[in-house]
């Protein structure tokens, strides 16, 4: 009976993680599971040791966010040891996990890393750390393979395990029913992040760019997807002043994504889930000017995208930094909007993502990996 651990760290992460323990109870029913994450996995049946949020430091500042650091690692070199696990497997979340893999190793455990580094995009140091903590890398993207086989890291992919979870989908007329939305309204979806720090920065930028398409065209519905990662306390900070009717729906990404006809997205994995929902969408990143011109220094690709990175070209335009503005968002998602042409590009280009990612079944292929190995 294989006793494993699963360790996220994010709200994307906590999906994907909940996939991946279905599958491995799937494939074996007397799998022992438990890990760090949040209410997905702790749903799909995995014993939740510590909930991740928990282990968010942000807001933190100068000797309280140090102490919380040491003493998450104290915590994690212990659990480590507390029990024989027969596997450890990280997903995503690289800053924090590539260090926990350190302790991990040194607990003498298999060590599997479910969704790899982005070594293509920045920090190809990181392969160096990899080579000595890891076991073996599960990797989601077709290019990812070749560049861990030449570091010398065996390696699987597996497929986007996005594709598990918003498999054979929504039926977006009942959806939209269910919702009290009509057919032919124009719907707007807000996707802020999940964490409070890019809520804080991105959130009043989105309700901007709502506000001027609400003026544009009244009647417009927006619908902000709230990550399980954020309070509410945090959103209604934001929303009660706000002057037009924002619809918050809580840890339902896919299905706001599914009724609407845009998306105002921040970077990251949920832009990828709105190409395999296939919902057009502009994409927007802003951190502090200290921390972008440091991340100039080691970005080693022309986009931040997913979406433009898997299609190796432009398919949803990037506002990033100085761009990323109320003013900006409304004209370049407006330009989509009323373009049928740009608009129906956009769709099919989408299409053309979502077919390069492989077939569903990456948590299955990836649970099977951990068994086998497991196993031997």
């Amino acid at each position: 009976m294989a006793r494993i651990l699963i360790v996220t760290g994010e709200a994307s992460g906590d999906l994907h993680g909940a996939n991946l323990a279905k599958a491995l109870r799937a494939k074996d029913p007397q799998v022992l599971l438990a890990g760090i994450g949040g209410a997905a996995m702790e749903a799909a049946g995995v014993r939740l040791i510590s909930k991740m949020g928990q282990f968010d430091v942000m807001g933190m500042v100068g000797p309280l966010a140090l102490l919380a650091i040491f003493r998450r690692f104290f915590f994690m070199r212990r659990l480590f040891r507390s029990e024989p696990w027969d596997a450890v497997i990280f997903v995503d979340n690289p800053g924090l996990n590539l260090r926990y893999a350190y302790f991990a190793k040194g607990a003498g455990l298999r060590v599997f890393y479910y969704i790899a580094p982005q070594i293509w995009a920045w920090g190809p140091w990181r392969v160096y750390w990899a080579k000595r903590r890891v076991d073996h890398m599960l990797v989601i993207l077709p290019f990812e393979k070749p560049l861990w086989d030449k570091a010398g890291v065996p390696c699987t992919f597996v497929g986007h395990p996005i594709l598990d979870a918003v498999a054979g989908l929504h039926d977006r007329s009942e959806l939209r029913s269910k919702l009290g939305l009509s057919v032919d309204e124009q719907v707007v979806a807000l996707l802020p992040g999940s964490r409070s720090h890019e809520v804080q920065v991105l959130l009043p930028i989105l309700l901007s760019a709502a506000e001027k398409l609400a003026q544009h065209k009244p009647g417009t519905k927006f619908l902000l997807a709230q990550a399980s990662t954020i309070q509410d306390n945090l959103l209604q900070a934001f929303l009660e002043g706000n002057r037009v009717p924002i619809t918050v729906m809580k840890e339902q990404t896919s299905e706001v994504l599914a009724v609407s006809d845009f998306a105002l997205v921040k970077s990251g994995t949920a832009i990828l889930q709105a190409a395999v929902v296939g919902t057009p969408m502009v994409l927007l990143y802003q951190i502090s000017a200290l921390e972008w011109w440091i991340a100039s220094f080691f970005k080693r690709v022309k986009w931040i995208g997913l979406v433009n990175l898997v299609a190796g070209r432009s398919v949803v335009p990037e506002l990033v930094q100085h761009e990323a503005t109320g003013q900006r968002l409304y004209e370049e998602a407006l330009r989509i909007l009323e373009d049928p042409i740009a608009y129906a590009d956009m769709k099919r280009s989408l299409a053309e993502v979502r077919d390069t990612l492989g077939a569903p079944g990456a948590s299955a292929r990836a649970a099977e990996k951990v068994l086998a190995v497991c196993r031997a």
